[in-house]
């Protein structure tokens, strides 16, 4: 009973220190569909977690380090692919040979994408930095300075509308792994798969942002807020809300056993509640939320130091807080 009262205390704290101490509150509650299935391939993302509602223009995506980080001494991320079948995913093969390009440059940032051999749907997407289009990319990293050196931050993939993002390592990490995906833009079906189907992305070094054209003529902005050691936040703009059933963001991920995990728990703040609804993520039935936390509270053996994932401060203003003006 001790051991139980002690993670969920940890994973409460988590979530507390992840939405903020100055918590930028939304004036949306959306509603937070489970459309995740049981499966026994690690390497397939079974877990899908949706938000949806027609008002939200603006909301807070937050990476943050997972609560036994600071005891994890060694991490595994090796690929699983126990009880794997893959043999009937799609093919696209690339139109050009596989590549890198390095898009932009500075002493704390840069950009570079690739061309893979081939990729599961086709390479229509474009993506800009300043008068530089490239056609076909399948992966595109953004890269920062840290203390030790160099380190990947995010990752998109352009032709189907998949982001990866984490924090710095903590001091005694010289890495940490990458763990569940988001979605980000009008969330559609192709296949069994959620995508977003986007027509170009145009990169900003000024402002570290994502600008986002959507194939349904609708646009939107990822931009980086802020990256450490403890979290990254990112702020995401719409132009305007996703209306009908469709999600306006999404997270991806997998789920096995609870060892052998990228997620395993949930928690949602329902409007109104004094705190949080926290329980396993699989059989999670839904609900409405201001603020949800998805994570783990205990050791995976599958890319063991992955960060929580956290979406909040859902907003029908598309424009940013105002801060509190400083004291004289």
């Amino acid at each position: 009973m001790r051991s139980l009262v002690r993670s969920l205390t940890v994973s409460l704290s988590l979530m507390l220190a992840a939405a903020g101490t100055a918590h930028a509150a939304g004036d949306v509650a959306v509603e937070v569909k489970n459309e995740s299935e049981q499966v026994a391939c690690a390497e397939k993302d079974n877990v899908t977690i949706k938000a949806i509602s027609p008002e939200v223009r603006r909301f807070r995506i937050e990476a943050a380090h997972p609560a036994y980080i600071a005891g994890l001494l060694r991490d595994n991320w090796d690929a699983d692919w126990t009880d794997c079948d893959m043999s009937g995913d799609p093919v696209h093969r690339a139109p050009v040979p596989p590549r890198r390009v390095t898009f932009y440059e500075s002493i704390e940032y840069w950009l570079v994408g690739y061309t893979f051999e081939s990729f599961w749907r086709p390479a229509e997407t474009t993506f800009r930095v300043g008068d530089r289009v490239e056609k076909g990319l399948h992966l595109v990293q953004l890269w920062k300075l840290g203390k030790t050196g160099s380190y990947e931050v995010l990752v998109v993939y352009p032709q189907d509308g998949y982001w990866r993002v984490r924090p710095l390592p903590p001091q005694q990490l010289s890495a940490a792994a990458y763990g569940s995906s988001f979605l980000f833009g009008p969330v559609e079906q192709d296949g069994a798969r959620p995508v977003v189907n986007i027509r170009e992305i145009a990169f900003d070094p000024k402002t570290l942002s994502f600008n986002l054209a959507f194939k349904d003529g609708s646009s939107g902005t990822l931009k980086l807020d802020s990256v450490d050691e403890n979290r990254m936040v990112l702020d995401a703009v719409l132009d305007k809300p996703v209306t009908g059933s469709k999600a306006f963001a999404a997270l991806r991920s997998m789920y096995v056993t609870e060892f052998n995990n990228d997620v395993a728990r949930i928690a949602i703040r329902e409007p109104g509640a004094k705190g949080w609804r926290e329980e396993a993520l699989m059989p999670f039935t839904g609900g409405k939320a201001t603020d949800v936390w998805m994570g783990r509270t205990t050791h995976s053996r599958h890319n063991t130091s992955s960060p929580d994932m956290v979406f909040r401060g859902f907003s029908r203003d598309p424009n940013p807080p105002a801060k509190p003006e400083a004291k004289k």
